[in-house]
């Protein structure tokens, strides 16, 4: 018998099999919206499952779709998740999904939500300033964000080829990617100030956390690393005991943190340092959850034609559709082994740190 996939072709289906999955479970939903229509007007919103059962020092959080596009998968793993616990018994604690943080790009096949905001370069720190760029993002604008509708006759990757033979890819990851403040159309732009998703996180997820002591939050991403390769990457300092944790559960090798050679870059207003810094849970684990999908070359082609194309295309030309029809792959590959890799090890991931902190309850 063909087994139905959690992967859904676009946000709405994904959105309502979601949906479906948490009321099976009898979990409680809550629903946001972002008060902008998807492509065929279908409402967008940012949802919340959780399971209503009894309180709990721990707590398992599990988001998706920071990074719009990036849903397709993340949205899957929750999914996937749900689907399992059907029919297994669940350790006690409380568990949160946050479904498509960013439902305006994933509905419409874009990295960055309905203001061209990349939301993990967004959330900065009460004394960070949205302002500045990275030391060569000016330089790189232009070949970056060139103000024009896509064409397949652009030579940006013998360009790309000649910026890595100048300055090396380390080097312009971290001037492209790092997040950018002064090109509100340009590509990884975090922002002028707090996004509505930030201002509702810092209400919402220290509700349904309250009363937890230890906490372990995946975010789940995709695009950065070699395809199929999983990494979880840490953006603010570890306490040692959770260092502990990362490796007893998942191996010494399995994580990257912001000191470590193993980051390609990095980052500003990452959703991963924020959260640690709320106090929703006096130990919150945070991890990046990070699969690897195509080369960072194809990566910066796909985002910048679909950047052309949102602002200086239409939807009904065939290079925007092109466009975005690229960028899906680009970030959720249509390669069944692709996928059945990264959802094992998701759901590898999210059962270890279950039953990890079960452990610890059950010790303390």
């Amino acid at each position: 018998m063909h087994q139905i996939t959690p992967f859904s072709e676009d946000y709405a289906s994904a959105r309502q099999r979601l949906l479906r999955a948490a009321k099976q479970l009898d979990w409680s939903i809550e629903s946001h919206s972002i008060g902008v229509p998807g492509p065929t007007g279908e409402e967008l919103c940012l949802d919340i499952v959780s399971d209503p059962g009894e309180k709990s020092e721990n707590g398992i959080v599990l988001s998706s779709g920071v990074h719009g596009v990036e849903g397709f998968f993340g949205s899957a793993v929750q999914l996937a998740v749900l689907e399992k616990w059907k029919t297994l018994s669940l350790p006690k604690m409380k568990y949160v999904f946050i479904h498509a943080m960013n439902p305006y790009g994933f509905a419409w096949l874009r990295r960055f939500d309905e203001n061209n905001v990349d939301l993990n370069r967004n959330f900065l720190l009460h004394e960070e300033q949205f302002a500045h760029s990275p030391k060569g993002y000016a330089e790189l604008d232009t070949l970056l964000n060139p103000k024009r509708p896509p064409s397949p006759w652009e030579p940006f990757l013998l360009k790309a080829l000649w910026q890595i033979a100048k300055y090396g890819i380390p080097t312009l990851q971290q001037a492209i990617a790092a997040g950018q403040y002064e090109y509100p159309k340009g590509l990884f732009f975090g922002g002028n100030g707090p996004s509505k998703v930030q201002n509702l996180l810092r209400d919402r997820l220290g509700q349904f956390l309250r009363g937890t002591r230890r906490v372990v939050h995946f975010d789940f991403h995709t695009g950065l690393g070699k395809m199929g390769e999983s990494k979880l990457l840490i953006d603010y300092l570890l306490t040692e005991s959770q260092r502990k944790r990362l490796i007893d559960w998942f191996g010494k090798d399995s994580f990257a943190t912001s000191e470590s050679t193993d980051v390609a870059y990095q980052a500003r207003g990452g959703f991963g340092r924020w959260c640690a810094s709320q106090s929703f849970a006096p130990d919150y684990l945070f991890a990046c959850t990070e699969f690897g999908t195509y080369h960072p070359v194809q990566i910066i082609a796909g985002l910048r034609a679909e950047n052309q194309a949102c602002h200086w295309g239409t939807p009904a030309d065939r290079s925007t559709i092109q466009a975005k029809k690229r960028l899906k792959e680009l970030f959720c590959p249509s390669n069944e082994s692709w996928r059945t890799q990264v959802l094992q090890r998701s759901i590898q991931f999210v059962s270890r740190a279950a039953h990890g902190l079960d452990n610890l309850n059950q010790k303390s």
